[in-house]
């Protein structure tokens, strides 16, 4: 018994993250080596009894990872704006899903559920997801780790861009190390436990929460007006 305790404290520590968020397609894509790996991120986060937040549909890649790691005995979140209900849903919901107004909430709302982000072979709302969650880690809104699961070579294309922005001036050689790359699940969450960010942030997160603050207050006041 006191061996199992001493193992089960250990692996408490190791386990860095609650919660992962993961941006994916909502297709499969014509590989089966695209579903493959959905269906490896979903039993990586069982077996490490990580939790998922992810864009609330039960299509696609975005179905296969939540539907694992439902049945596998976690917590899932799905955060789907109202507009998409239809086109991103088919049967039953799976899990919890929360319904938003709009991309901007969905967003901010899987960034705030979350401890890491990993993004999937998707389209382009996988990609826009990815890139905003890059800019506003550079930007120094937060230091979570974001994973990009390079699925045969999928993302090459990206990640070459990345590179050819530090060529020309316009990335930091720093900035480019937010991206965090594997071609396995395990490696890649492996990776994400081990980042540690290198970057210069464009502003401090407190300014960042600050002026959120100021808006906030800023709506309030001139919505009470206007009432």
């Amino acid at each position: 018994m006191e061996g199992e305790e001493r193992t089960s404290t250990m692996e408490e520590k190791m386990r860095k993250f609650k919660r992962i968020c993961v941006f994916c397609g909502s297709r499969t894509g014509y590989k089966s080596s695209f579903s493959d790996a959905a269906l490896q991120i979903g039993k990586q986060l069982v077996d490490r009894k990580i939790d998922l937040v992810y864009g609330g549909g039960s299509v696609g890649l975005m179905g296969l990872v939540s539907k694992t790691v439902f049945d596998g005995g976690r917590h899932v979140l799905g955060i789907i704006p109202k507009a998409l209900l239809s086109h991103e849903i088919s049967g039953e919901t799976i899990g919890d899903l929360k319904v938003v107004e709009d991309m901007h909430q969905r967003k901010s709302e899987m960034a705030k559920n979350a401890d890491a982000f990993i993004a999937l072979p998707g389209g382009y709302g996988t990609m826009e997801e990815l890139l905003e969650i890059i800019a506003w880690s550079q930007f120094g809104i937060h230091e979570k780790p974001v994973g990009l699961l390079n699925v045969c070579g999928y993302y090459n294309s990206l990640l070459a861009l990345f590179d050819k922005g530090v060529e020309e001036g316009f990335i930091e050689d720093s900035a480019r190390q937010i991206v965090v790359v594997a071609d396995s699940a395990e490696e890649l969450i492996k990776k994400l436990e081990e980042y540690v960010p290198v970057h210069d942030r464009v502003a401090p997160r407190q300014s960042w929460e600050v002026n959120q603050l100021l808006v906030s207050e800023s709506t309030t006041s001139v919505t009470s007006q206007k009432s």
